[in-house]
């Protein structure tokens, strides 16, 4: 267990008495914010009636420290004025949230509702941020980490105030966690070790089967041999989802090496750019996949290496690695494959973006940023190895397919069920029902493809379904969740956050007398993953904003990347002095902590002098025009110069002809303004395109709508 009193990434504790409120309160927590305290006289306050953790309760009694009391969601005002007394006299009072019910590695134990009964007794309130996340695989049990946060004084933006205050504890709990200095290669033999007999990876094309202990024997084989092919830092990666792609990525790894997952769906400029900006001069592929995809920019048969023609000629290896990996211990293991305890934030893994809206820019993702979010998500789904299985079929090149289903599952021991497509819905939906999959991840558009030709049985083992890339439509999600019984929850990421930072979840509520989390929020993106810290600015000055009022959102914690590959004026664009990178999207947080996006910044035109958000418009459109049911996106609003107003809006449409394009616009100009859409918003033109141009992501691909509009 660790605690700081005056640690130089938080907070100095408050010298004037505070009401202190921790994000979590466990046994171990309890005791390091005893330990900080100790040279502070500290009382106690909780909720009437309220039920503390048995462990926190336990703690509590040994003390015999008296407590007072507040009532929620209407305090008495004998129990305020007992709490301001308290603290007036320079006293910490500590509040001790009840036990709940809810997913664990909450952002933060208090519900709203009883935040806002804290905040309105007008005294200083100070968060405590605590880490208790545990490192991948469970290589030892979770050191305790605190920090304090900065003193909220009472006034109308309290709420707010304590959000981005506790969201920045928490960011520095867990920046200071031991297990971030750690190396994606030596978490992969640990867990693959540790998980070799119960967890396994499944190709849904074939049927085969590889339990993670082959598949770390089949790793270290490959290995060696890439070590020999290329002395090159980084190594190509040209395959689908499935277990050649997991293999190629863990051998890559093991061998000391960067993989550098292509995107083959991208144009031929994009992905040469992308070859040479990583100075590739090897390329794992697999014979089959070399012809199915002749437009992709091969480089000579000599730099390319075959994954089926290597490995039978690897099996002796393989066998020695199999016995190997049984008899020797982790330290040995990673000695002999010369594999580094400590990666840190030395460079793990390299992605490009997709390029929607440019050329594509590298993102070099360190063994922190990916330890790191690993454990971040991994720690709010709590799957039981041996237990849940995760589908995984979205793309390696993409960042959410890259960390969410390959090493998440990997280095928590969870079963993976992989197939090459994520657009193959009823044989998705096979596989689903055939291996009992638990967690399925995926795109609202991708997703629109299981409301056709799949039955409602063949989802049933599914606990939970999530969305990320881009925006989950109200109506997608509601027809989805009528059709399956399944409710589809909503999150949020980006490449430069490893991806995932938001994730709302299924509400776990038994009905019983311990109270509920609130742990989804339709509209929302959900909570941020633990120790992730976010600030507002507004989107023209760049000054800083209340967390609840809309503007640029910025992020920072264990997860964030630390720049763009060779790119530093890039880097310094979306990157501060502090480590702060600007996403880009506009948002708000609530008062239950939950983050709203409402919009990217690069998808608003100026018109007029206002600012007209394009998925909003979008989302009108959809709606005036019937099209909310379609299993494919059918519009896009682009901007375009304007000399009179500074920007027109063009509406792209797969529903409309040249030919009928003015009526359609005529007739929804007049649905628009009845809905009361301002007639500053309404497209200029409609332009007829036989379909919306989408990345192999999910996205829009803006690029390729723009070029539409303009052509």
């Amino acid at each position: 267990m660790k605690a700081s009193l005056n640690a130089t990434e938080g907070s100095p504790i408050s010298t004037n008495g505070a009401l202190l409120v921790p994000a979590i309160l466990t046994a171990d927590s309890l005791a390091a914010i005893r330990s900080a305290l100790k040279e502070r006289k500290v009382g106690m306050l909780h909720e009437t009636g309220a039920k503390l953790d048995p462990r926190v309760e336990s703690a509590l009694q040994e003390t015999g420290t008296p407590r007072l009391t507040i009532t929620v969601p209407r305090p008495k005002e004998g129990e305020i004025k007992a709490i301001k007394k308290a603290i007036a006299s320079g006293e910490c009072v500590l509040f001790l949230p009840s036990e709940i019910e809810s997913w664990p590695a909450w952002t933060c134990q208090c519900p709203g509702e009883t935040l806002a009964v804290l905040l309105s007794c007008e005294v200083p309130v100070q968060p405590i941020g605590v880490s208790v996340l545990p490192p991948p695989g469970g290589a030892h049990s979770a050191d305790t980490v605190i920090r304090f946060g900065k003193v909220v004084e009472p006034g109308k933006d309290s709420m707010p105030q304590f959000w981005e205050s506790l969201f920045s504890a928490n960011e520095a709990a867990l920046t200071s966690s031991p297990f971030l200095t750690g190396s994606l290669g030596y978490a992969i033999v640990h867990s693959l070790k540790r998980f070799g007999t119960t967890g396994k990876i499944v190709d849904g094309m074939d049927g085969s089967e590889l339990g993670y202990d082959k598949l770390l024997a089949v790793a270290c084989a490959l290995s060696r041999l890439i070590k020999k092919e290329t002395k090159a830092d980084r190594v190509g990666i040209v395959l689908p989802p499935g277990k050649a792609g997991v293999v190629a990525n863990l051998a890559v790894v093991l061998a000391g090496k960067k993989p550098v997952n292509l995107n083959f769906t991208a144009g031929k400029s994009s992905v040469e750019s992308a070859m040479k900006q990583a100075g590739l001069d090897r390329y794992i592929t697999a014979d089959p996949f070399v012809r199915k995809m002749q437009t992709f920019p091969w480089p000579p048969n000599r730099d390319l290496i075959f994954l089926e023609r290597v490995l039978p000629s690897l099996k002796p290896t393989i066998a020695l690695w199999l016995v190997l990996s049984k008899i020797l211990p982790v330290p040995v293991l990673a000695m002999l494959l010369g594999i580094q305890e400590k990666g840190d934030r030395k460079e793990a893994a390299l992605l490009f973006t997709s390029g929607s809206s440019g050329e594509p820019k590298g993102v070099v993702l360190s063994h922190r940023n990916l330890l790191g979010n690993v454990q971040q998500f991994g720690a709010r789904l709590a799957l039981t190895p041996g237990t849940d299985k995760v589908l995984g079929c979205l793309p390696l090149f993409h960042s959410f397919g890259f960390t969410v289903t390959i090493w998440y599952p990997i280095l928590n021991g969870i079963d993976l069920v992989t197939y090459p497509s994520p657009i193959e819905a009823p044989k998705l939906a096979g596989l689903i029902e055939k291996y009992s999959v638990t967690v399925m991840l995926a795109t609202p558009t991708f997703l629109r493809g299981y409301l056709r030709k799949v039955n409602r049985e063949q989802l049933a083992t599914l606990k939970l379904i999530a969305t990320g890339a881009e925006k989950l439509p109200a109506k997608l999600a509601a027809t989805f969740s009528e059709k399956f019984g399944k409710e589809v929850m909503e999150g949020y990421g980006l490449t430069e956050t490893s991806p995932v930072s938001n994730i709302n979840l299924p509400d776990r509520s038994k009905g019983g007398t311990v109270r509920c989390l609130l742990s989804e929020k339709g509209g929302s993106v959900g909570h941020l993953v633990p120790g992730l810290a976010l600030r507002i600015t507004d989107a023209s000055s760049g000054d800083p904003l209340p967390i609840n009022q809309q503007g640029l959102i910025w992020f920072k914690g264990a997860n964030v990347f630390d720049g763009y590959h060779n790119k530093p004026e890039i880097t310094r664009e979306v990157i501060d002095d502090a480590g702060w990178f600007c996403t880009g999207d506009l948002g708000r947080v609530d008062e239950d902590g939950f983050l709203f996006i409402e919009g990217r910044l690069s998808r608003f035109s100026k018109i007029g002098g206002e600012m007209v958000p394009h998925e909003t418009l979008e989302a009108h459109i959809n709606q005036a025009l019937g099209l909310d049911d379609e299993t494919e996106r059918m519009i896009a609003i682009v901007g375009v110069p304007d000399e009179a107003k500074g920007e027109a809006l063009i509406l792209l449409s797969a529903v409309s002809s040249e030919a009928d394009a003015m009526a359609t616009l005529a007739q929804l100009r007049a649905k628009l303004l009845e809905e009361g859409v301002a007639a500053l918003w309404i497209p200029k033109q409609i332009r007829a395109v036989p379909q919306i141009p989408i990345l192999a992501s999910g996205k829009l691909d803006i690029k390729g709508c723009e070029k539409l509009a303009c052509g």
